[in-house]
């Protein structure tokens, strides 16, 4: 019978191990910290606006026949097209109208778009899939495989393996309390709500690393633990990797977020990663939520008193210009690019309840330095309630979302391996949201580079190589994973 005796000093080492993964991930590998400068790199920034925008409330008709349309499915839940509390206008750069405009309390997002800084994408969203289930839409769009579950990687895991060229310390980062869908399976990113947060938080907090006014002698125990990971144990070698992240981001200068930003959490998580990118850590890929946007009954409009959904788009609108500004103060934004989405849009027709249902198609907007902005590109199909028949009352959806991230992908991250990142589609034709040069896109979907064989071992697709796959990575020996003991369950509907 084994003796499952343990000495202190692998119990201490357990413990320890245990609150560390549980804290950082498994899998953490990041080296000494970068010298701060200007990145020389692109960064793409993925925030999911979780529960469903309502985007005809957001992006609103101010003229046209769909108008008129507008105000008959929403007599009390419209917002007006013009006075106190009317849309902003939407013109182009020559000052021609739209027909659109944004809700008034967004502000901030109105003068991007007049800066040339922000573009709109009509009726986006998963072009293949209809689906009303938060759940099921949110998971589709993480992984990047509408209308499929099962893939062990999400798509921003996999728009980092299939890379052309470069490397980092910190290259991947989700702004969350728990790993991000959307970087599944990725063994270069960090998952943390806040950098004052990320620390081993175990035993009394005067016992959890040696300060400043501790009495003399005193080790902490995120210092003696430290000091443990000497063998090759995979305990052992993945408490010296989530160790070095813990380290790499406690000597960061992360600092308290500025007076001139709006308060509340996502403007400190857009905070987190604007200083992140300020870092040259090698960040590319960096994803957060905005939850809230599930609005089936007292959603409010715009006006004097409480609207709820008044406040949610200030919330919004104040944090990304706010994100915006710093950024482009010191030159880093113009190599940022930033992408918001929700699931699915909500019903043309508001319901009994002062709200509105689960939609479908939805505006997508992108935001940054290198942004052809002022414009809006995909088709708008109109109110016309004959239109909007096919899809039961809901705005259709013309453009797949994985069209205007393939844009990005493409001309900003220069990777045109989109069977890869997106397994199955073979839509793309450039849009021309972002600057940058067009790359013949490899769409072969039965074709999935060696680099990633966890698509290939769950099935997702088969495991032909192209010519054109990345050259193979070399892992240093401080970033490879300890033991792993898997199961991967793959399911579809």
């Amino acid at each position: 019978m084994r003796d499952l005796r343990l000495t202190r000093r692998e119990f201490v080492k357990g413990c320890g191990g245990a609150a560390i993964v549980s804290a950082t991930g498994g899998s953490l590998m990041f080296a000494d910290p970068a010298d701060a400068a200007v990145n020389s790199y692109d960064t793409v920034v993925h925030l999911f606006l979780r529960g469903g925008l309502d985007g005809l409330n957001l992006i609103v008709p101010t003229g046209g026949v769909d108008r008129g349309f507008y105000e008959e499915a929403r007599p009390s839940l419209q917002v007006a097209a013009s006075g106190a509390y009317g849309a902003l206008p939407l013109t182009l750069s020559g000052g021609a109208d739209t027909g659109f405009g944004l809700h008034p309390s967004a502000t901030g997002l109105r003068d991007l778009w007049n800066d040339g800084k922000l573009a709109v994408v009509h009726a986006c969203g998963m072009a293949t899939t209809v689906t009303r289930s938060h759940f099921d839409a949110q998971l589709y769009i993480d992984l990047g495989t509408p209308g499929k579950y099962g893939s062990p990687t999400g798509w921003m895991t996999r728009a980092w393996e299939t890379r052309p060229s470069g490397t980092g310390t910190l290259t991947a980062l989700g702004v969350s309390g728990t790993q991000p869908a959307g970087l599944m399976g990725a063994v270069d990113a960090l998952t943390m709500s806040s950098p004052s947060d990320f620390s081993l938080n175990t035993t009394a907090w005067s016992w959890q690393r040696t300060r400043s006014d501790s009495p003399a002698g005193l080790r902490g125990v995120s210092e003696t633990v430290a000091s443990l990971w000497n063998g090759q144990t995979g305990l052992e070698v993945t408490g010296r990797r989530a160790d070095g992240a813990l380290r790499l981001i406690g000597q960061q200068g992360y600092a308290s977020l500025p007076a001139s930003w709006p308060t509340g959490t996502f403007a400190q998580q857009l905070w987190t990663i604007a200083q992140s990118i300020r870092f040259d850590l090698g960040l590319r890929y960096a994803t957060l939520d905005l939850g809230g946007w599930d609005t089936h009954e007292g959603q409010g409009t715009a006006g004097s008193g409480y609207h709820y959904y008044q406040n949610k788009i200030n919330e919004l609108s104040a944090a990304l210009a706010a994100f915006y500004a710093e950024l482009n103060g010191t030159g880093e934004m113009a190599r940022v690019t930033v992408v918001v989405q929700s699931e699915f849009g909500r019903r043309v027709r508001a319901n009994a309840n002062g709200g509105t249902d689960h939609g479908y198609g939805n505006p997508m907007l992108v935001l940054g330095g290198a942004v052809n902005g002022r414009r809006f590109y995909g088709s708008w199909p109109g109110l016309n309630p004959e239109t909007l028949s096919p899809t039961f009352g809901d705005v259709p959806v013309t453009t797949d979302y994985r069209r205007v991230l393939s844009d990005i992908l493409i001309r900003r991250m220069g990777n045109a391996n989109l069977s890869q990142v997106f397994p199955g589609y073979a839509g793309y034709a450039p849009l021309g949201i972002v600057q940058g040069t067009d790359l013949a896109p490899k769409l072969d979907d039965t074709a999935v580079a060696a680099s990633i064989p966890s698509l290939v071992a769950s099935g997702t697709a088969s495991a032909a190589t192209v010519d054109s796959a990345p050259a193979e990575r070399v892992v240093p020996d401080w970033q490879r994973r300890g033991p792993v003991d898997r199961m991967l369950v793959r399911r579809e509907r």
